[in-house]
C-alpha cells in the first residue's frame, strides 16, 4: 500500500479522500445497493422505496456512479457488476459489514489529535463491546476480511497431521471453518467473548461443521483454556495490548499445547524500523485512538514474545497477504 509522489495535487488528494469513505458508507449503511441488483431505479421509485429526500439522494446516486459503483440510465440507475457482487445484501459475498465497521470507527479517527496529545484512547468502548449494531458489524465485518483470506492461508499452511485446533479469539469463526473444511481429519475449538457465540454457532451452522467446531466462550486474558491442542490460531489477537499482557497471553496459549504442537500468529506486521509497510503503521493508530495499550508489532517484537514463551523453530511464513499481514509460527518442544 502507496501514495503517488507527494505534490501539491497529491496531498489534497489524501486530506479529502475521507469524501469517497463517507460516500460509500452513505450508500451501505443506506442500503442503496440492495434495491438496484434487483432493477433499475429512478430517483422517484429509490426515495419512495428508502423513504430518502429525493435532492439528497440524486447527489448520492451522482457520486457513487462517479466512484463507478453504480451505472447510470435513461430510466434510472443500478449496480455495477462489482456492487452486486460485493455490497448487495442479499450477496453471499456481500462485504457491507466491514464497511459499516470502519464508519463505525470514523469518529475516534476524527479524534486522532486529541489521542496524540494525551496518549489514551478516545473511543471509550471496544467494538465488540457497543450495541448490539455496532457489536454485529465488528463480527460480520471480521467475517468479511477473513473471508478474503482464508482460502490463501489454509492453502499455504499443512495442518495434514494435526487434530486439535485452537482458534483464539476466533470471533466469527472463519478460519476455523477454512482450516477443518481444508483438513477433514480436524476438529476446532473458537474460544472467545460471550458476545460472540450466537453468531459463531450460526456461522458454524451455516457452513455445516456443527459437529466438528464448538465454542468456549470466556475472556482469554482471565479465564483457563481448557482443553489440550496440537495447534493454536491466533489472528489480529496480539494487536489490542501491550507486551506483557501479549507475552502473558501467549504463555498461556502455549501451556494448553501439547508437546510438539505449533502456534500460529497473523498479524499487521511492522518492519523492525516500525515505518513500514503503511497499512501496519496506520493501524496503530486505529489502535492509539482505540485501545489503552495496543499497537502494531514488528516481525521482532513478535518473534522475541515467541521466544520467552520457550518455541522453538520461529519462523515467519511466506505468504502472500494484504494490507502488510503475515503469519510468525513457533513449535513447543517435545
Amino acid at each position: 500500500m502507496s501514495h503517488s509522489p507527494w505534490t501539491p495535487p497529491e496531498l489534497l488528494k489524501v486530506s479529502s479522500s475521507y469524501w469517497l469513505s463517507c460516500a460509500l458508507h452513505a450508500g451501505v449503511k443506506l442500503d442503496i445497493f440492495t434495491p438496484l441488483n434487483e432493477a433499475t431505479l429512478s430517483v422517484p421509485e429509490l426515495a419512495e422505496k428508502l423513504t430518502l429526500s429525493p435532492r439528497g439522494l440524486t447527489m448520492l446516486l451522482d457520486a457513487l456512479v462517479a466512484l463507478e459503483l453504480l451505472e447510470k440510465q435513461e430510466s434510472g440507475y443500478r449496480n455495477s457488476t462489482f456492487s452486486s457482487e460485493f455490497l448487495s445484501t442479499n450477496s453471499p459475498k456481500y462485504m457491507g459489514h466491514i464497511i459499516r465497521h470502519h464508519h463505525h470507527l470514523m469518529n475516534s479517527w476524527f479524534q486522532l489529535d486529541e489521542s496524540v496529545r494525551t496518549g489514551e484512547p478516545v473511543r471509550n468502548r471496544l467494538s465488540h463491546d457497543g450495541d448490539d449494531i455496532e457489536k454485529e458489524s465488528f463480527l460480520l465485518g471480521m467475517f468479511n476480511l477473513a473471508r478474503q483470506t482464508a482460502p490463501t492461508i489454509v492453502e499455504q499452511i499443512d495442518l495434514k497431521n494435526r487434530s486439535r485446533l485452537l482458534d483464539l479469539g476466533g470471533g466469527p469463526g472463519t478460519y476455523a471453518i477454512h482450516f477443518c473444511w481444508k483438513n477433514p481429519d480436524l476438529r476446532a475449538t473458537i474460544f472467545d467473548l460471550p458476545s460472540s457465540q450466537k453468531i459463531a454457532e450460526n456461522t458454524i451452522e451455516n457452513f455445516g461443521l456443527e459437529d466438528r467446531i464448538n465454542f468456549i466462550a470466556g475472556d482469554f486474558h482471565d479465564d483457563l483454556l481448557h482443553g489440550s491442542y496440537d495447534v493454536a490460531w491466533l489472528s489480529h489477537i496480539l494487536h489490542s495490548d501491550d507486551e506483557t499482557a501479549c507475552s502473558n497471553l501467549l504463555a498461556k496459549t502455549v501451556d494448553a499445547l501439547e508437546p510438539g504442537g505449533e502456534l500460529l500468529i497473523q498479524e499487521f506486521i511492522l518492519d523492525d524500523s516500525r515505518d513500514r509497510p503503511l497499512f501496519p503503521a496506520l493501524f496503530s493508530l486505529n489502535m492509539l485512538v482505540g485501545t489503552p495499550h495496543g499497537k502494531a508489532y514488528s516481525e521482532g517484537e513478535i518473534r522475541q514474545m515467541l521466544s520467552s514463551t520457550g518455541l522453538e523453530h520461529i519462523e515467519r511464513l511466506p505468504t502472500e497477504l494484504p494490507n502488510g499481514a503475515g503469519i510468525i509460527r513457533g513449535t513447543k518442544p517435545e
